[in-house]
């Protein structure tokens, strides 16, 4: 099965979203996927070094107000799922172009998944700017990437406008919040959804595929 996740890596939902993915996966072991992910920004014209975090709440989320009531809400989502978010630690809002690309030469390596956690631990437990290529660098070589090689690739222009069309293709699909996740390329469902919600949506893209190959049946489309 072909799985799609369209995110961002400074996007809390996404992270949240991912770990109720993990856990469909998980309560399902006869599947066999592969996960595709496709950047998305939440904010295309952030500046490629950021911004204080307080002037980000400020002219994007509203407000402390807001913020602090936004904060209330992942927390209590996180918390079903055991995980603990430390926005307070957070100083800077970074652009994210980067952050996508270490994911694609992650991928590479069957490691995009593990990139991507690694990512939103850093960003949301330790408050690490994952706008800074050398805090990239970091993650990276954590993860076992040798540090040359990262540090020339993230130095270089390789997968920038493939990061950049790809966040144009999916808001030309109509997909204008994350995360999105698309089954075998017919089914879709955006946003976070409760792990049983998208173990029945695996299910039903498992059966339509297995449909399509019985004589006489013919694919389905659902944007549903």
């Amino acid at each position: 099965m072909r799985i799609d996740i369209v995110f961002d890596t400074i996007c809390p939902w996404c992270f949240i979203g991912k770990r109720q993915l993990d856990l469909a996966l998980a309560n399902l072991p006869y599947l066999n996927f592969e996960i595709n992910w496709y950047s998305y920004f939440l904010n295309p014209e952030m500046p490629l070094e950021g911004i204080d975090f307080n002037e980000y709440i400020h002219k994007k989320l509203g407000g402390k107000l807001k913020y602090e009531k936004l904060n209330n809400a992942i927390s209590r989502s996180a918390k079903n799922l055991k995980l603990k978010f430390d926005l307070t630690r957070i100083k800077r809002a970074p652009n994210t172009l980067n952050s996508h690309r270490l994911i694609k030469l992650a991928s590479r390596q069957n490691q995009g998944a593990e990139m991507l956690e690694a990512l939103y631990q850093n960003y949301f437990v330790k408050g690490r700017d994952i706008g800074n290529r050398s805090i990239l660098i970091d993650i990276g070589t954590e993860l076992g990437f040798d540090d040359i090689n990262l540090r020339k690739y993230l130095y270089s222009d390789k997968d920038i406008i493939e990061t950049l069309s790809q966040n144009q293709h999916v808001s030309r699909l109509g997909i204008n919040g994350v995360p999105a996740f698309i089954f075998n390329q017919e089914f879709s469902i955006s946003g976070v959804q409760d792990t049983k919600v998208l173990m029945r949506m695996l299910n039903v893209a498992e059966e339509n595929s297995n449909k399509i190959h019985e004589p006489g049946v013919h694919s389905i489309h659902s944007n549903n």
